[in-house]
């Protein structure tokens, strides 16, 4: 029977800590997130909402996934949402495409968002815009590949591709962490190149199996459920092909054949894929449903919505944050975190300033 926990009254900071103290909530994945209710969906049914004190035994398990905390992903722990910066070298991205299509621009790039804080770079040969049309892996090697031997001397680095080969190719240069926009079923050898390298991956939800398809089929209906569903079944056949879930981060796809209402339903309703027990990232930065919400047409110009986006996920939960502005995210993010939490200010502080 397909069952899930939905999260629900989220708490953060002080008031998270003393609720969960008192036994009336418990740690969203082990973070500084806690929540007080949960909803419980049983073959697509809502059976309605409980305090978590009162969760079914036969339920546990479910509990056990929202509440545990993941494991360092690609050998990095932190008490923030990692920052994975964005680094397209294409000619074609909805938003940078052709800023980076040089070698020698990529790496400088890649640099100055690992000097604003970045945690790990992930590198794109392919634009997967909607619509896009795809790129033969020899191009797609040839753009990346020297971006990567550089940059990995830097920081541990992902490769966004749905091909195997490129997926091999750049794990030989370097690269640590693969991160296929198709959850390893574009290419029916990547499966077995993530599991024989040992690598931890990104499985993201998306119908269709490249850019093109992706807007076929929209989905109808709950659509948090649906991506929920989706994901739950990728990590499931991942961990058959010897890929544990340890291993493993699960990204919704916003932007990937959505709409913008379900892209913002997926936003508040994150918890629920904390239940599949993975890391999740979020990758919305300077999406198209952020510029229909504030008027603004150029991506470029989402800097703001992006940073603040990124920020209401992070209070959701997600636990790694796939960013073009690196600087800007981690102020919103320390923004968030101190008027959660309450910032203690020095007493030498000047308090008019």
């Amino acid at each position: 029977m397909e069952r899930w926990l939905e999260p629900l009254a989220l708490l953060h900071g002080p008031a998270a800590f003393q609720a969960v103290g008192a036994g009336a909530a418990m740690p969203l994945h082990g973070g500084s997130t806690a929540f007080a209710l949960v909803r419980r969906i049983a073959e697509g049914r809502d059976l309605g909402v409980i305090p978590v004190s009162q969760v079914p035994e036969g339920w546990h398990d479910l509990l056990d996934n929202l509440t545990r905390r993941p494991g360092p992903f690609a050998g990095i722990q932190s008490d923030r949402p990692l920052i994975m910066g964005i680094l397209n070298v294409t000619p074609d991205s909805f938003s940078d495409g052709g800023k980076h299509d040089s070698v020698q621009a990529a790496i400088a790039a890649g640099h100055a968002m690992l000097e604003a804080g970045a945690d790990i770079l992930d590198i794109g040969g392919e634009s997967t815009r909607p619509g896009s049309s795809p790129v033969d892996v020899e191009t797609e090697k040839a753009r990346i590949l020297p971006v990567v031997r550089e940059l990995a001397k830097a920081a541990p680095l992902s490769v966004d591709t749905r091909h195997a080969k490129t997926m091999l190719a750049a794990l030989e240069a370097g690269a640590e962490i693969i991160n296929d926009i198709t959850a390893l079923r574009g290419d029916p050898d990547a499966s077995r190149v993530v599991a024989r390298a040992e690598v931890p991956v990104i499985l993201m939800h998306m119908r269709g199996l490249d850019p093109k398809s992706m807007q076929q089929g929209l989905v109808e209906g709950d659509i948090a459920l649906d991506v929920a569903q989706f994901l739950r079944e990728r990590v499931k056949i991942a961990g058959l092909m010897g890929i544990p879930s340890s291993r493993i981060a699960i990204d919704p796809g916003l932007g990937f054949g959505k709409t913008a209402a379900q892209n913002w339903q997926l936003i508040e309703r994150l918890p629920l894929l904390m239940g599949i027990g993975c890391h999740v990232m979020m990758a919305l930065s300077r999406k198209g449903f952020l510029g229909k919400l504030v008027d603004e047409a150029v991506p470029a110009a989402r800097v703001m919505p992006s940073a603040m986006a990124a920020a209401a996920a992070a209070a959701k939960g997600a636990s790694i944050l796939r960013v073009h502005d690196v600087k800007e995210t981690l102020q919103a993010l320390a923004v968030w975190r101190a008027a959660e939490a309450g910032l203690e200010v020095d007493e030498d502080e000047d308090a008019g300033e």
